[in-house]
């Protein structure tokens, strides 16, 4: 970026003139035909439009992608990415078939070990699949683990409610693995085969039964390194997820196993209060007072659909609704959660005119006042669920909507009556989050009045960028003015807009939302960002692509940074779930030779440090550990910082909603000694801390 360093008086006017407002340069290329390398899949997609056709079309060029090669072909498909979350998915998959025989009631136990390998074994209790010859003519087992959309959950009566509904879970974790063995025990008769990538490698065979175990089936697969980015699995990732799946079927046993490293580790799951203990689960871990001492738990059946509620409200700001439908959580919501927040909201406010806490001239609480500070866990089990993806993110069923609506409608306006102290203490705490609510609607009149949030209206300090395709723009968020002013001269000014922040930012964890729409150091980010905010949100609005947190490397960047993810993940979340947020990462480290040639590298770790001095010779090197942004010129800074063919930017991602709502309670909440004991127990993983 050297030619943006000596600019001329007739450059430093241009750079400070609108770009809407510049003589357009005729010597330049065009801003709307350019597009960052780092934008690949854009810039393929204009490639491809772009470019001409020189080969045939014709019916040589159709391609017919047989049994599980489309699956390897485009995993993405199937599981959603080849990251570590596609990764986990894979264990998830088998566990849901496990799951199900649960739901059938024929299964109450089981087990997932991570071996040393890095494969996993799921083992349960179940019936087993059936061991004869299907009239495909080849073993069942071979056609569930071959056949894409093939298994007994297809109104064939093996199940009444299930969440595998579309028959290609066990044949996707076949396609995606090195090699799955298998070990079927059906009305007594064992039988074993061995799949590699999908094919069979060792044939189905009848083999002995195991002694004691006349039914059940145990899983063993290893992904495949050739399709994941890593195969490394999380413990704690998959705890999360199966001790999900214990609230969620009360009585069923789970164990997971980890039999990695020097010590196994065990954790055995089994929770008889079911989603009643997941709602004390959840407050717990976050660390809130409830307002009201039992958990509010309602139940209704509608033909052979089951609704249940367990509820909870605490002294929180935010609310927390989970819901799950065949024991699939979806994240997305669906017809389940508008029939709860349908039937809360009107609950609520029906009580309250009863007993005339709200007059006649009162406006109704909106439902975002009835539900702050609620915990609240939804779970729907249906025949026929119909759901919007493989992965189950949203539900369908207009009738479950109906059923959840009228289970509210009856049992919470029961409990109410029944309980006037909780019902009171309910009614205080929207009433108190209407206020404020009311309070910051007039703080953002305020701020319109005076300019302040209007599209048009963009902070002072903001370096804007000519590109006006928001897919192809980066925002930089950086701390301090002397880091912002390095960014400014070395940035490149077509597709990157820098904001230097104004101090550490609001903690929006403890604060109302009145005070977040009015506070100085977040109206310039929201101004910038232009999407608005809250329940005014809107992606359509959003002025830039990425949005990167340019911090130093240190407590004080770590702590901004974690401030700034706690106002997108409370306010503005979908930006994170949308994939829009990113972390910078600057060296910690310059590394040159004190004499002779002067040559610069840089180091990101004190391992990076160590290896390239040895690579260097050793002797004569200097290491220069740089204590902030600002100690980096604007050449510097573009080189290891911003240039995106160099860089590296971390992805911000909910990968689990749960653990990720906890985490910003327990960093950023009042109660000083969780963080302590958790700051004590995590230290040592600070430097690989990935937020």
């Amino acid at each position: 970026m050297a030619e943006e360093k000596n600019l001329n008086q007739e450059e430093i006017d241009k750079e400070t003139v609108p770009a809407e407002q510049q003589e357009p340069d005729t010597n330049e290329e065009p801003v709307e035909d350019f597009i960052p390398e780092e934008f690949s899949e854009d810039a393929d997609a204009v490639a491809a439009v772009a470019a001409p056709v020189t080969e045939e079309y014709d019916e040589n060029q159709i391609q017919v992608l047989e049994g599980l090669d489309a699956v390897r072909k485009r995993p993405g498909m199937y599981i959603g990415t080849t990251s570590a979350r596609g990764l986990h998915h894979l264990v998830y998959e088998i566990v849901d078939n496990s799951i199900d025989e649960a739901l059938a009631g024929f299964c109450d136990t089981i087990t997932v070990t991570i071996n040393p390998d890095e494969s996993v074994t799921v083992e349960d209790n179940g019936r087993g699949i059936p061991t004869g010859m299907h009239e495909k003519g080849i073993p069942t087992p071979e056609v569930v683990f071959m056949i894409l959309h093939a298994g007994g959950k297809f109104g064939g009566g093996g199940y009444k409610i299930a969440g595998g509904l579309h028959g290609v879970g066990a044949s996707v974790v076949n396609a995606l693995s090195e090699w799955v063995e298998l070990d079927d025990t059906h009305e007594g008769v064992r039988a074993t085969e061995r799949f590699e990538r999908g094919h069979v490698a060792r044939p189905y065979k009848l083999v002995d039964p195991e002694p004691g175990r006349e039914h059940g089936l145990r899983v063993t697969f290893k992904p495949d390194p050739t399709i994941f980015e890593t195969t490394k699995f999380e413990y704690d990732i998959l705890l999360n997820r199966l001790r999900e799946q214990a609230f969620l079927n009360a009585g069923v046993h789970i164990v997971l196993r980890d039999n990695r490293g020097e010590e196994p580790r065990e954790t055995d799951l089994r929770f008889e209060g079911g989603i009643r203990s997941f709602v004390t689960y959840l407050n717990n871990q976050r660390h809130d007072n409830s307002i009201h001492p039992n958990v509010i738990y309602m139940r209704g059946l509608k033909g052979t659909s089951i609704a249940e509620i367990a509820m909870q409200y605490t002294d929180s700001y935010t609310e927390t609704i989970l819901t799950f439908a065949n024991n699939m959580n979806t994240i997305e919501g669906g017809t389940h959660e508008t029939g709860f927040k349908a039937g809360i909201t009107k609950v609520i406010n029906d009580y309250a005119r009863k007993a005339d806490i709200l007059k006649a001239s009162d406006k109704n609480l909106s439902g975002e006042d009835v539900r702050e500070g609620l915990i609240a866990i939804v779970s729907v089990k249906l025949e026929d669920a119909q759901f919007e993806s493989q992965t189950k993110a949203k539900l369908g069923n207009s009738e479950i909507r109906t059923l959840v609506e009228s289970v509210v409608a009856t049992k919470l306006s029961e409990y109410l009556e029944e309980n006037p102290n909780d019902a009171k203490a309910i009614l205080d705490k929207a009433l108190a989050a209407s206020r404020a609510r009311e309070a910051a609607r007039k703080a953002r009149e305020l701020t319109r009045r005076k300019g302040l949030l209007e599209g048009s209206s963009l902070p002072g300090k903001l370096a804007d960028c000519q590109e006006r395709n928001a897919a192809l723009t980066e925002l930089y968020l950086v701390e301090g003015d002397s880091a912002g002013g390095s960014a400014k001269n070395g940035r490149d000014s077509r597709f990157q807009a820098i904001l230097p922040l104004r101090g550490k930012v609001l903690n929006v964890e403890k604060t109302r939302v009145d005070r977040v729409y009015s506070n100085p150091s977040l109206i310039p980010i929201m101004q910038a960002l232009g999407c608005g905010v809250g329940e005014e949100f809107d992606a359509a609005k959003l002025r830039y692509g990425k949005i990167i947190i340019m911090s130093d490397a240190d407590v004080d960047g770590a702590h901004i940074q974690i401030l700034l993810l706690t106002f997108f993940f409370r306010h503005m979340r979908k930006l994170i779930e949308d994939g829009h947020v990113y972390i910078a990462m600057p060296p910690l480290y310059k590394i040159y030779r004190r004499s002779g040639k002067r040559q610069e590298h840089y180091a990101f770790s004190d391992a990076e440090r160590d290896q390239i001095i040895l690579e260097m010779g050793g002797t004569g090197i200097e290491a220069e550990r740089y204590k902030g942004l600002g100690e980096m010129d604007a050449e510097q800074l573009w080189d290891t910082t911003m240039d995106p063919n160099t860089r590296t930017l971390k992805k911000v991602t909910i990968q689990d909603a749960i653990t990720a709502d906890e985490t910003f309670s327990l960093l950023m909440g009042d109660k000083v000694e969780p963080r302590r004991v958790f700051i004590e127990e995590n230290a040592k993983f600070a430097e690989n801390l990935d937020i």
